[in-house]
C-alpha cells in the first residue's frame, strides 16, 4: 500500500470501540496510562483494592468526556476475578484489552545499604514475587480465558529494568519482573498457538519514574537527587526520569491494530538506560 491516508494512519492507532481492564489502575503509572486508553477511544474499567481511589480515578475520567468505570477488586484473589470478569463482559459483552499494571515492592523485602541479602524476610520476599508475578498471572489466566472465547484480544504487561540488569537493593522484586517477561513469552505462545493470531501478549519495561515507593530512594525532601537517584541519571542517556505519560505512546501502539503481528516482545522504555554500558 503506497498511498496510505491520514485516515489509514488514525486507524491504525485507534482503540475506539474497545474494553480495557487496567490492573493497579489507582496507581500513578496504571492511571496515566488507563487515561491514554481511554484518550484512545477505549472504554476503561479502573481494578484496584482501595475501591474509593478506583471510584475516584475512574470519576476524573468521565468528567474529562471519556468512558470509565471503576472495578474494585485484588489481583491476588482468583475468585474477585472470576466476579469481574464476570460483571464486565456481562455489561460490556467482551473484553479487548488487559493491562496488568498492579505490582510493587515493600521496604522489607529491599536490602538497605547496611544490610545484605542475609538479613532479609523470606516471607517478604515471597509477598513481593508473588504481588507482581501471580498478581499479573490471575488476570492474565481469568481475562484471558475470556479474551479467548472470542478469540481476539490483547494483554499488555508491565515489567521492569530490574527484570533486564541486576540494580542493588531489590532483589525480590527483581525476580517477580523478570518472571513477569518470562510469563509474557510463554503466554504469547500459549494463546496465540492455541487461539489463533487474535490473541497477543507483550509487555512493557520502564525505565526510572518517579512513584509513592521509590520517591524516597530517588528524591531528597527538597526534591534534588540522592546519590542513587544521581547514578540513574548518569546512566541514562535522556538526562531524566521518565514522565508517566511517557508510556502512553508504546501501550495504544501494542493494544492496536497497528501491533498486530508484534507477539511475546518486551518493549524498552527507558531513555537508553538500558542500552548504556556507562561508558
Amino acid at each position: 500500500m503506497t498511498n496510505m491516508s491520514s485516515q489509514f494512519i488514525n486507524d491504525l492507532f485507534s482503540l475506539e470501540g474497545k474494553t480495557a481492564v487496567v490492573t493497579g489502575g489507582t496507581g500513578v503509572l496504571g492511571g496515566m496510562m488507563a487515561r491514554g486508553l481511554a484518550q484512545a477511544g477505549a472504554q476503561v474499567a479502573i481494578v484496584g483494592r482501595r475501591r474509593e481511589k478506583a471510584e475516584e480515578v475512574a470519576a476524573t475520567l468521565r468528567a474529562d468526556g471519556y468512558s470509565a468505570v471503576a472495578a474494585p477488586g485484588d489481583v491476588m484473589d482468583r475468585a474477585q476475578m472470576d466476579t469481574l470478569r464476570d460483571q464486565l463482559t456481562g455489561e460490556w459483552g467482551k473484553i479487548d484489552i488487559l493491562l496488568n499494571a498492579a505490582g510493587g515492592t515493600t521496604p522489607e523485602a529491599t536490602v538497605p545499604a547496611d544490610k545484605t541479602i542475609f538479613d532479609m524476610s523470606l516471607d517478604a520476599m515471597r509477598h513481593v514475587i508473588d504481588l507482581n508475578l501471580i498478581g499479573t498471572v490471575i488476570p492474565s489466566m481469568v481475562l484471558g480465558e475470556a479474551m479467548a472465547q472470542h478469540k481476539t484480544g490483547c494483554i499488555v504487561n508491565i515489567s521492569s529494568m530490574n527484570a533486564q540488569r541486576a540494580l542493588t537493593r531489590s532483589p525480590a522484586y527483581s525476580a517477580g519482573k523478570a518472571g513477569i517477561d518470562n510469563f509474557t513469552r510463554w503466554m504469547a505462545v500459549e494463546l496465540a498457538s492455541k487461539f489463533g493470531e487474535g490473541l497477543r501478549v507483550n509487555a512493557i519495561a520502564p525505565g526510572f519514574f518517579i512513584g509513592d515507593q521509590n520517591r524516597a530512594l530517588l528524591l531528597n525532601p527538597d526534591n534534588s537527587l540522592t546519590t542513587r537517584g544521581q547514578k540513574i541519571i548518569d546512566h541514562t542517556p535522556a538526562g531524566r526520569f521518565g514522565n508517566p505519560e511517557d508510556l502512553i505512546g508504546a501501550l495504544i501502539w501494542l493494544c492496536s491494530p497497528g501491533a498486530r503481528f508484534v507477539n511475546g516482545t518486551v518493549i524498552m522504555v527507558d531513555g537508553g538506560f538500558n542500552a548504556f554500558s556507562g561508558i
